[in-house]
């Protein structure tokens, strides 16, 4: 039995729920470096660099997307409400907040201050605040690792759900605590004030806590991630076990990480680059699964061969789309995509993989928009459902999800059928209302910068999708319904693509020459069976 990948986000954990150096490479985070990587991986052809006058539209909108964290941001706490609804004036918080979201406001506040939106004694007071409540929150002794759900308002853990009343059994996500990590190393190359601070908060988080060494499969030396665990007894499925032998036994979730391009590989990069998961386990995620009819409940058969690094056999699979072959996400997202490339510079490092892999998304999700379901826009990642509630979406088609993440409100599957072992389905169907989130666009900036501004400017005039705080949400296109809400997740997403495009923020604060040392030469190695057909 093959292992599914499981996604330990806001909308799984709780259904319909709101939920250093300067590297060599950072030159390259800024979209002006893009037309290149866009030339030979075969994005569309394009103008992209950007202008003045986009820099400044960059500019107003992280001012105003700041003013969303403002009002989310609980004064005393430091602490960012998982989401908000209502004007910046008078917010409506969620009650409750996650590694995840803490992180978010603490790299935003650092772009914050690099784009001059504001000053560096009120983005040192706030990251001040923010560390000193990290400081005393109740953590997993053994792990160092924060558990998922706090109260925004005084710290505290939650083992009852604020908006029901219900019960829980604190979790301790990788994704989470990764993502919190990273927000850490990037407070610690990015002021040297907090160093300190930020350092020992890192230090006793162990990122080995999270990987089974177990082999992945026959033939593979290394293994997965864990999506996570608990430190008492769920309901539901759990592997009691300890990976590091430190401390008490764990119940982990049964299924792992076991695919490449998931947001778990913020991780999975952290643990290796401190040392605590071999390099290895990087080649032992599948890029796509086989293309025997074994595997033929995934979206289609993938194309590809098979190359060795570090001993590791690596199938180089690929998925197909309109006249190209780009390796899929688990559900054909810009989220799972790209938000890792916000930290790690992965096109910079992996020139034969990643630099021809992100554009191609990009692309995908472009034409996808654009030119197959003709939506006229284009930007497909979870996010908040117009009309109440969250759900993933993305493009089908692109996805490794036989479920699928859809692109628009009905869910619309795309089903190509999978050679002579499954037949085709629904390979052409009619799309509906699709659902575009604008944290999707800003993620694609430094891959097609034109593109991208142009459909935010498009979103924002067009069906009114932008408020006090900055975009909303999401929108569902057709219909015109808005998701007039801010996730602090989202909008750290469009903060850290700002930072990056705009001064190389979050790439030249994580970026360490140790982190550099022992994860550029496993990206620069691979070789990916991307690139174009036409």
């Amino acid at each position: 039995m093959h292992r599914r990948t499981v996604l330990l986000t806001v909308a799984s954990l709780i259904p319909l729920t709101l939920a250093a150096g300067v590297s060599t490479a950072s030159a390259t985070s800024t979209a002006s470096a893009t037309s290149t990587a866009s030339a030979t991986s075969g994005a569309r052809p394009t103008s992209d660099r950007l202008t003045r006058a986009d820099q400044a539209t960059l500019r107003r909108y992280a001012a105003d997307t700041w003013r969303s964290f403002v009002a989310m941001t609980d004064d005393a706490t430091g602490l960012p409400a998982d989401n908000m609804t209502g004007p910046v004036t008078a917010p409506v918080r969620s009650g409750y907040t996650s590694p995840t979201n803490i992180g978010g406001y603490l790299w935003s506040t650092v772009v914050a201050r690099d784009t001059g939106v504001i000053s560096h004694r009120e983005a040192l007071r706030r990251l001040s605040t923010t560390l000193r409540t990290l400081q005393h929150m109740d953590r997993h002794p053994a792990s160092g690792m924060f558990y998922n759900w706090y109260d925004e308002h005084t710290a505290a853990k939650l083992t009852v759900w604020p908006t029901s009343g219900d019960p829980i059994t604190p979790f301790l996500s990788s994704v989470d605590n990764g993502w919190l990590a990273a927000a850490l190393m990037v407070v610690s190359g990015a002021e040297p004030q907090l160093r300190r601070q930020a350092q020992d908060l890192l230090r006793p988080m162990d990122f080995g806590f999270f990987y089974n060494p177990a082999p992945a499969r026959d033939g593979v030396s290394a293994g997965f991630i864990r999506g996570g665990f608990w430190d008492t007894a769920p309901t539901g499925c759990a592997v009691v076990d300890n990976y590091r032998d430190r401390g008490p036994d764990v119940w982990y979730t049964c299924n792992s990480y076991d695919t490449t391009v998931t947001e778990a590989r913020i991780a999975l990069y952290l643990g290796i680059a401190r040392g605590e998961i071999p390099p290895q386990a990087y080649y032992a995620t599948w890029r796509t699964f086989p293309s025997t009819c074994d595997w033929s409940w995934q979206e289609q058969q993938p194309v590809g061969t098979t190359r060795t690094y570090l001993g590791v056999p690596v199938y180089e699979g690929a998925y197909r789309y309109r006249g190209m072959r780009l390796v899929p996400s688990w559900g054909g997202d810009m989220f799972e995509s790209l938000m890792p490339d916000l930290f790690v510079p992965e096109s910079a490092w992996g020139k034969r993989s990643w630099a021809v892999n992100h554009p191609l998304t990009v692309r995908a999700q472009i034409e996808h928009g654009l030119d197959d379901a003709k939506y006229g826009y284009w930007g497909f990642s979870p996010s908040s459902t117009p009309g109440g509630g969250y759900r993933e979406y993305g493009v089908d088609a692109i996805g490794m999800n036989s479920d699928g993440y859809y692109s628009d409100a009905e869910k619309t599957a795309v089903d190509g059928g999978f050679g002579d072992c499954r037949p085709a389905t629904a390979p052409a169907p009619t799309f509906g209302d699709g659902v575009v989130t604008p944290h999707a666009s800003f993620l694609a900036l430094p891959y097609a910068p034109r593109a991208a501004m142009d459909n935010l400017a498009r979103l924002k005039q067009n069906l009114g999708a932008y408020g006090d705080g900055g975009f909303y949400d999401a929108v569902a296109v057709r219909s015109g319904t808005v998701a007039r809400t801010y996730l602090s997740l989202d909008q750290a997403m469009v903060m850290g693509a700002i930072g990056n495009v705009l001064e190389g923020s979050l790439h030249q604060a994580f970026v360490t020459p140790d982190v550099e040392r022992r994860l550029r030469p496993l990206l620069a190695r691979e070789v990916f069976s991307a690139g174009v057909d036409r």
